[in-house]
């Protein structure tokens, strides 16, 4: 089957992904409906609408790292299969709300489930593809996030038509949460498990018969059984020798190193302030939600070109490195019109505006040709297979939801008593912190194995030898472990895909 399988797999997957983008958008429109207001009494300042979108991002900080636990224990696909049940009983409690205290623990259900759901496809993901179109199958999700922002910006739109007295306007976008879960629930145990976790878990026909359902393409047997001798040499070279729990991932360096890679390529604090950066050009109402409407088109189309035609070639380094200096450039000349807009007035304001739209569509475009895209496929790809799972959940919650709900709570403040000077903030951290990260620490990764990645970041002892051992046993197992990284670095067959 091959690519066309992968291709729908990772697809299906993306699901998940499309509920990430969609549980994360479909909020802020919902919060606008006048009859969802009025039915709990509240508006749109009250601290607890401000609880709604918070609690959203807290239950995702602790799905992710359930992630983790449920990952190594119950495999890929189960845990998906759980964030989407999770998320079901959280969007019908919503959809269904008589008060307020249902639409909070929705919420959190809904922000469960998007966390475990965030560091779970990627990796599955990942562990399915080709090392040829990895960064074409794993960047699937960033582009499932987008469409799943743009369903929820136009089925919000949508629903607001209706009369005000009808509730369809907010219960219906809250519903429609419930088709992505049922699909995924209904579907997801049609595809195979992840061969790496099959070996993992001492399946190896299984993992064989499952990486032939994926990669091969007629031709190509003797690539398709090296590659699974090669997953099998290194899982049992990290079962050997590594240890169980979350403190071996901050103990060994080579896997800090990766840990931190993940971490900071998961920080993502773009789309958190769109809305207030609107206010600061003069743009309100509803010619704030049409352009929110063809903001979120644009990153989308720009993620499928790049995933389809760049990735892959260009590799991740220097989109990353072309993601930092145009996303500063762009914020620097954001914060020139911005200086620029506060005392204009007329058509000198409408323009300065336009050129302050243009600057935001920017940079949407280039972060969905760098860290859109890569934050997923690089984070997923660089973790050892014996601690992805716990991995993968730290970088997620810590870099993309703690983080994230900090800025979420920061950016509004900064922006609004500094304005345009706010724009700086980010200018300095990407040229001082991300920059010189990128240009001197990451490696390049494309069209590795993830076998030959952990080569690539030198991981000889790979972890800690289990206990028991005395001196010479120890050093038996490290000279086991080299002689089959050497084998494993030698018997390389390729393949086209």
């Amino acid at each position: 089957m091959g690519l066309f399988f992968n291709l729908a797999l990772a697809i299906f997957a993306g699901t998940g992904s499309f509920l990430f983008g969609y549980d994360s958008g479909v909020m802020t429109i919902v919060i606008q409906s006048e009859n969802f207001l009025d039915f709990f009494r509240t508006d749109v300042s009250s601290p607890i609408i401000g609880a709604v979108n918070a609690t959203f991002s807290g239950g995702a900080f602790f799905g992710s790292l359930m992630g983790g636990f449920t990952m190594d224990s119950v495999g890929r696909r189960k845990t998906i299969m759980i964030a989407a049940s999770i998320n079901l009983v959280g969007a019908i409690l919503q959809c269904a709300a008589q008060n307020l205290a249902m639409i909070l623990v929705g919420r959190i259900m809904a922000g469960w489930a998007v966390g475990l759901l965030s560091m779970s496809v990627p990796i599955y993901q990942t562990e399915c593809a080709h090392p040829k179109t990895r960064g074409l199958i794993t960047g699937i999700t960033q582009q499932m996030i987008g469409v799943g922002f743009i369903v929820s910006t136009w089925v919000g739109y949508g629903s607001s038509k209706v009369p005000v007295t009808n509730s369809f306007s907010w219960r219906f976008p809250l519903a429609f949460q419930c088709v992505p879960c049922m699909i995924l629930i209904a579907g997801i145990l049609f595809f195979p498990e992840s061969p790496r976790y099959l070996v993992e878990t001492d399946r190896a026909d299984e993992a064989l018969r499952v990486l032939r359902k994926l990669h091969y393409d007629g031709t190509n047997d003797d690539w398709v059984q090296a590659e699974f001798n090669e997953i099998k040499i290194t899982s049992d070279a990290e079962r050997a020798i590594s240890a169980p729990g979350w403190r071996i991932m901050f103990t060994v360096p080579a896997w800090r190193t990766r840990l931190m890679h993940a971490t900071l390529v998961h920080i993502n604090v773009i789309g958190y302030y769109n809305t207030i950066l609107y206010k600061n050009l003069g743009i309100t109402g509803d010619k704030n939600l049409l352009v929110t409407a063809f903001y979120n088109l644009v990153g989308p189309i720009c993620n499928l070109f790049f995933i389809i035609f760049l990735l892959d070639r260009v590799g991740r380094k220097k989109p990353l490195l072309f993601g930092t200096i145009g996303i500063s450039i762009a914020l620097i000349c954001e914060a020139i019109l911005g200086s620029q807009v506060e005392g204009a007035t007329g058509s000198r304001r409408d323009s300065l505006s336009g050129a302050g739209i243009f600057f935001l569509f920017l940079v949407s475009c280039i972060f969905s040709v760098s860290f859109g895209p890569i934050s997923w496929v690089y984070a997923s790809e660089i973790m050892p297979l014996s601690i992805r799972g716990r991995g993968s959940a730290f970088s997620t919650a810590v870099g993309n939801w703690l983080v994230g709900t900090v800025w979420n709570q920061v950016s509004p403040i900064g922006l609004d008593n500094i304005t345009y000077r706010f724009y700086f903030i980010f200018v300095a951290f990407n040229i001082c912190v991300t920059l010189p990260t990128i240009w001197f620490v990451f490696k390049e990764t494309k069209q590795l194995t993830l076998e030959e990645i952990d080569l690539l970041f030198g991981d000889e002892d790979m972890g800690t030898l289990a206990g028991g051992l005395d001196d010479k046993q120890k050093q038996i197992e490290l000279e086991r472990i080299a002689s089959a990284k050497k084998q494993l670095a030698g018997s390389r067959v390729t393949a086209v895909h």
